[in-house]
């Protein structure tokens, strides 16, 4: 005999079933980042470790991925960068910075890349068939500033006397940021930061702040820092702000894409830029404050 089950049944175990498909996604979903985490965390401390030409290599290898995938967005709005040449410029200033870290190449050479680059990519645009518009030119050399110039420098970072160690302090800072705006935005975010990633919140982006600037007295207090370590709270401080900033660079871009991941490379968190936006702005901010300060560092 058929029995039937009455509406209201039927919708309280449509529910039920929606909610355990949807815990199990999410569990699978953070299984997966866990997992993609882990792995790029750990080759991440590896290639930092080893330094020089592995270093350079493993960062132009994140640096053309990135890149790829922010051109990929801007054709999404029809915008037609200059992306082979692009490509190339990014790539040579991260090998003429390393060159002359090493003591190979005088560093005003190095130095010089960055606007011939630029003027390489303007006149690139303009032996184009269809002749380039502002748009085409801001977003190649936006790809050249964002994912050459601004990665460049922690090869800068990791060539300084104890650049080993301020590199992986200044990783560890950018990891407390995105760990502590996650946990204390899950649990007691309420108020929106920005229209731009509606996920994120105030009270999420403190907690953010807050664990930065531990991770960053810690660090300071291993290094020897004056004043017992606090130069590194604020360089905590600091490294949180433009992490921030790079996060919502980044949600900005897709916004206006219309993507919702700038591409699918990692299981669990999206494209390389998805995975990196955090860790573009923050290398130069640290390197010049790092050179500014130096001589307030010593204990």
């Amino acid at each position: 005999m058929i029995r039937w089950i009455d509406e209201p049944r039927a919708s309280v175990i449509s529910e039920v079933i929606n909610k355990e498909s949807a815990a199990a996604y999410r569990s699978n979903t953070l299984r997966k980042r866990l997992l993609s985490g882990l792995g790029v965390g750990g080759f991440g401390l590896l290639v930092v470790s080893l330094g020089g030409w592995w270093f350079t290599a493993a960062l132009g290898g994140m640096v053309h991925l990135g890149l790829l995938e922010f051109f990929r967005m801007a054709q999404f709005k029809g915008i037609r960068p200059a992306t082979k040449t692009t490509l190339v410029a990014c790539q040579l200033l991260l090998f003429t910075t390393q060159w002359a870290i090493q003591g190979g190449l005088p560093a005003d050479v190095a130095h010089a890349v960055l606007p011939l680059s630029g003027a390489a990519i303007c006149g690139w645009l303009l032996l184009q068939p269809v002749t380039g518009s502002i748009a085409d030119i801001a977003a190649s050399i936006f790809g050249l500033f964002y994912l050459g110039f601004l990665p460049s420098h922690w090869l800068s970072l990791r060539g300084l006397d104890n650049g080993l160690e301020i590199t992986l302090s200044a990783c560890l800072m950018i990891v407390a940021t995105d760990i502590g705006s996650w946990a204390v935005g899950r649990r007691y975010g309420r108020r929106p930061l920005s229209p731009i990633s509606p996920g994120k919140t105030i009270e999420g982006a403190i907690g953010g702040f807050i664990s930065a600037m531990l991770i960053g007295l810690i660090c300071g207090q291993l290094m020897g820092w004056a004043l017992h370590g606090l130069p590194g709270l604020l360089l905590g401080a600091l490294i949180a702000l433009f992490a921030l900033v790079g996060d919502l660079t980044e949600s900005m871009m897709k916004r206006d894409a219309g993507v919702k991941d700038s591409g699918d490379v990692l299981p669990g968190h999206g494209g390389i830029l998805d995975r990196i936006d955090s860790y573009l702005f923050t290398p130069a901010v640290v390197f010049y404050a790092i050179a500014l300060c130096q001589p307030l560092l010593a204990p």
